[in-house]
């Protein structure tokens, strides 16, 4: 299957990025290199491009309902301008995808991840009922992360449009160099941050201008590479990873957007009986020995095997081999000391609590 090209394509050859094919589509890992990007947006701010991403529009008189039995989290509160995050289960408890949920005037929108977009939709259509209308929009629409402390001066030389008053997980609609923007304070790096929606006709002229007026302010554009360092610093899961379709929210540690009180929704069953009998946790560890764990690595523990890693890297920030993984909920104590094995070689690590960075702009 060839990979699609997102409209950024060409600026990221023109910045020299290193191209690959990811979720079908040919993104950059790279451009200078992942630990100067990684630096830039933990200091600066750093310019995605995730136009890969999915969006679907969901509207109707029933979509509140249809939105509140499909998702973990209630929607309950929720108001307009306001986002959530959420995840979609099967009626196994199984993790389908974790999502952004946003809240319109007449609908609703929810960002899903670009390898599970046909999935999602096809779940979503086969349990519709009532008066719900289901619409992918996700062609039509470009996707850029602008992160890092300094993102906010960024995006305020383009517009004056009250950023300083934006809280966390909220949205407003706009006009950025006369185009129409969703600009959300959302992310997946730990830092204070933006996600700016654009019509894909768009998007080129707003990728250039933000790293123009972004100059001063030392951003740069970065790639997948650090996008995966920074998101494990903070132990932000990643489907296909840290949580999937084998998986459930309340072993996952997503119990925060699981609401087991708010009534009936796909799943809600087995994330009960996960909560009263939980045999294996997501955990945080953090190298003893020098090594790098990768995706995979079995974890020993007297000589037994309790568990695997799921996501690993050596972490920029703290510059110690980090990891997420799942294992036997009687070992998952912070601090408790586990071996892994890596390329064949047994290698000390700790449990520690999350996040690895705890330095982030994220709330300022």
């Amino acid at each position: 299957m060839v990979a699609e090209k997102t409209t950024l394509y060409k600026r990221h050859l023109e910045n020299n990025g290193n191209m690959v094919s990811f979720a079908g589509y040919l993104l950059p890992t790279h451009y200078a290199g992942i630990k100067s990007e990684h630096f830039a947006v933990r200091n600066n701010a750093g310019l995605f491009d995730v136009s890969h991403m999915g969006e679907i529009t969901i509207s109707g008189k029933d979509s509140f309902d249809f939105l509140q039995y499909i998702t973990t989290n209630t929607l309950e509160g929720l108001s307009i301008g306001q986002a959530q995050y959420t995840i979609l289960c099967n009626k196994k408890g199984g993790i389908i995808d974790d999502l952004i949920l946003y809240k319109k005037k007449n609908s609703f929108m929810i960002v899903v991840n670009a390898a599970n977009r046909s999935r999602d939709l096809k779940w979503l259509k086969s349990q519709a009922r009532g008066d719900v209308s289901i619409n992918d929009i996700s062609d039509q629409l470009g996707l850029l992360a602008l992160q890092g402390p300094k993102s906010r001066h960024v995006l305020k030389s383009l517009t004056n449009i009250g950023i300083d008053s934006l809280p966390f997980y909220h949205f407003i609609e706009c006009e950025i160099l006369g185009y129409n923007v969703l600009v959300s304070r959302t992310g997946y790096t730990g830092e204070l941050g933006y996600e700016l929606f654009v019509d894909n006709k768009n998007i080129i002229d707003l990728w250039d201008n933000l790293l123009i007026n972004g100059a001063d302010y030392g951003i740069r554009p970065a790639g997948l590479g650090c996008r995966d360092t920074l998101r494990m610093e903070m132990k932000y899961c990643l489907h296909g990873n840290d949580i999937n379709i084998e998986t459930n929210p309340i072993e996952a540690g997503l119990g925060w957007v699981t609401n087991l009180e708010k009534g009936p929704f796909i799943g809600r069953g087995v994330c009960l009986e996960s909560k009263k009998e939980l045999k294996q946790r997501l955990i945080c560890f953090e190298m003893v020995d020098r090594a790098i764990p990768r995706n995979g690595c079995l974890i020993i523990r007297n000589d037994s095997t309790i568990g695997n890693v799921t996501s690993g890297t050596m972490s920029p920030s703290i510059n110690k081999g980090i990891g997420i993984a799942y294992i036997q909920k009687k070992y998952a104590r912070i601090g408790s000391e586990i071996i892994l094995n890596i390329r064949g070689k047994m290698k000390k690590a700790i449990v520690v609590k999350p996040p690895f960075y705890k330095k982030g702009s994220l709330m300022t």
